[in-house]
Parts: C-alpha cells; sequence; structure tokens
C-alpha cells in the first residue's frame, strides 16, 4: 500500500509560511546579534541566558543521530512527548472532520489530546491479554482516519505490543501510525527507530523522562521520516526546547553507560518486587511488565491507594480503565520506596482481609 504524505497533512499545514527567525534566514558566523530584540547587556543568570536557544537543537539531534543510529533530519524534539502529541494532531487532522483510532487502555493524552483539537476518537480496545484487535481497528479505519495511536510497552499495562500485528497496521494503514516507546528502554524489545526507512508512515515517541531520568527537563523525542519532521517543524513554536534544558540534555547523552546502568538496576527491582507483591496474600495477579512499572490486580484496589496516600505513599488507581478492574499502577521506586511500599501493603491486607 503506498503512503502518501500529502493526502493526510492538512491543507493549511501544507500551505502554511511558519514563523521564521534570523536563525533561519543565515547561515554564516554570527558575531552581533541584533536580529531577536534579546537583552543585550545579559541577565541576573549570565549573559548565555540572555539569547534565544538554538530553535532546532542541531547539537543534540547530532549526539541522538549517532546513538539511535539514524539521520538528524529524521529526528524531532518537543517540549515532552506531550508537546509533539498535540501537533502530530495539529499537523494531520482536520479538526471537526477527521478521526484517530486509540486502543485503551493506554495513555489518556492521545485522547486529551484529540479532544483538545475536536478530533472524533474511534477506540478498539485491546483484548484480553493486553494485544491489539487487529480486526477490529481495521474495521474502524475510513477515509478520514488520520491517526493510529499504539503504545508499546503499553502504559498501563505494562507488556509489549505484538510487533507482528504493528507491522500488520503499518503495511495496511495509509494514514500515520504513531508507535509510543516512552518505556522501550526497559524491555528486551526491539525499537521500531530502526525501522523508518521500511514505513514512511511510522512516527515512533520516545522521551528522556523515565530512563533517562530528565523528566524535569520536559524534552521528548520523535523520529520519523525528515518529510513528517519536515511539516511538525512547521508548526511547532520558535523556541519550544529551552537553553538549560539543551546544555543539561547535552551533558547527560555523554553519559550512556551510567543510563544503562540505572537501566539494569531499575529492571533488578522491578523483577524482584514484582516477586514479593505476587507472594503477598490476596493479590490476585501482577502482570509482567516491560517498563519500570507494575500493574497489580487486588481487591479493593481503590481503598487500597486510597489508604497508601494517608501513608504518604502515591499510586496510580486504574480500577476505571478497561480490562484493569482492581489494579493499582506502582512505579518502581528506589529500595527504600520498595520497601516502605511492601510494609504498608501488608498491613492493608492484614487489616482489610484477616478481620473478615
Amino acid at each position: 500500500m503506498q503512503f502518501d504524505i500529502k493526502k493526510v497533512v492538512r491543507p493549511n499545514i501544507e500551505k502554511l509560511k511558519p514563523y521564521s527567525s534570523a536563525k533561519d534566514e543565515f547561515s554564516g558566523e554570527a558575531r552581533v546579534l541584533l536580529d531577536a530584540n534579546e537583552n543585550s547587556l545579559g541577565s541576573p543568570l549570565t549573559k548565555w541566558y540572555n539569547r534565544y536557544p538554538d530553535p532546532y537543537q542541531k547539537e543534540i539531534k547530532e549526539k541522538l543521530a549517532f546513538i539511535k543510529k539514524v539521520q538528524a533530519n529524521q529526528i524531532f524534539l518537543g517540549n515532552g512527548s506531550d508537546e509533539i502529541i498535540d501537533l502530530l494532531f495539529r499537523t494531520f487532522c482536520e479538526p471537526g472532520k477527521d478521526n484517530i483510532i486509540i486502543c485503551p487502555p493506554t495513555y489518556p493524552m492521545y485522547e486529551v489530546g484529540a479532544n483538545i483539537n475536536n478530533v472524533e476518537i474511534k477506540s478498539a480496545p485491546l483484548l484480553s491479554d493486553f494485544q491489539l484487535n487487529v480486526a477490529h481497528i481495521e474495521q474502524l479505519v475510513n477515509a478520514n482516519t488520520k491517526i493510529i495511536w499504539l503504545c508499546s510497552p503499553n502504559n498501563p499495562t505494562g507488556n509489549s505490543l505484538d510487533r507482528i500485528d504493528i507491522e500488520t497496521v503499518l503495511n495496511h494503514f495509509n494514514g500515520i501510525v504513531v508507535v509510543d516507546e516512552a518505556y522501550i528502554n526497559f524491555s528486551k524489545q526491539k525499537s521500531f527507530v530502526q525501522s523508518l526507512e521500511d514505513y514512511p508512515n511510522l512516527v515512533v515517541l520516545q522521551t528522556l523522562s523515565k530512563a533517562w531520568g530528565l523528566a524535569g527537563l520536559r524534552v521528548g523525542m520523535c523520529f520519523a521520516s525528515k518529510e513528517i519532521v519536515g511539516y511538525l517543524n512547521k508548526v511547532k513554536p520558535p523556541y519550544n526546547i529551552s537553553m538549560v534544558a539543551q546544555e543539561l540534555v547535552l551533558k547527560a547523552l555523554e553519559e550512556v553507560g551510567q543510563v544503562n546502568d540505572m537501566i539494569q538496576h531499575l529492571v533488578e527491582m522491578r523483577i524482584a518486587l514484582a516477586e514479593v507483591i505476587a507472594s503477598m496474600p490476596h493479590v490476585q495477579k501482577v502482570y509482567p511488565s516491560d517498563t519500570n512499572f507494575l500493574l497489580v490486580k487486588i481487591p479493593h484496589a481503590t481503598k487500597l491507594y486510597q489508604y497508601l496516600c494517608t501513608k504518604g505513599i502515591i499510586l496510580r488507581d486504574r480500577s476505571s480503565l478497561p480490562n484493569c478492574e482492581n489494579s493499582v499502577r506502582i512505579t518502581i521506586g528506589n529500595e527504600q520506596e520498595n520497601t516502605e511500599l511492601v510494609d504498608a501493603m501488608a498491613e492493608w491486607i492484614a487489616q482489610t482481609f484477616d478481620k473478615a
């Protein structure tokens, strides 16, 4: 099936003349910067921060291109993945006309983004094993379906989606397929980043917030064809990644080894915590996880959540989501936090069930 991005992008975006800064119009060596109405005397912090940042984050993209083994023009950076999600809606979906497909239970920002942009949402819920219902997805697609959102490893269920199912969607859908890999670093599954050349309609989302531990900097990564990246660059705000964030990200990207060590440690703690919780009385299931969290099924999960809140231990109650009844999502903490969690859960279980 031949993918034609011109048939997917919104016509007004195709015609859009993006904001142009002097950095776009000048490619030489700049010595005297008198173009952007900045304060030429500096700032209370340092003269460096009185200037606007690189609008296209070229240094970061060059480092990421080396790490991810892609071209720099296949990378887009956003103010967190949430900005990228919103930009994808604004670039490809006509408000009040187009629709998207989500596969709940999944990351709620796909639905929020659709509602903000007045885009119809079609749902193909995951099967009981939390895998894609490919046949249902196919039934939902029509001429106005622009994006299919797939989260793998999935939030909140923790499992990776079957690769063959994702490839089936990519091969048979003529719109944009977003594979959100926010948790891919905690999984043994192969990333779809290396499949960009095979699928021109593929968009892969990753983040520096999870494995890299940089949630406070708000930097999300998007990997796609240079054409898709080009459209996102037309729509994005001129300076969407701050200079401070760019500086710190560049430093962090020098520490790949340290990040890999943290990932290994978190995975080891995930395995250990899963075993402990699974052995606790009345816990019905600890779902397999390829992430830095666990989905745990236990009777009266909402009451457990509320009890832990009184102890200052905050989880996510996921009981209201499809196929997640009586479930809580538990992020893997450090050793002390995990111990406090287990002790508090044991205390609640004893109070709730032993007196019954």
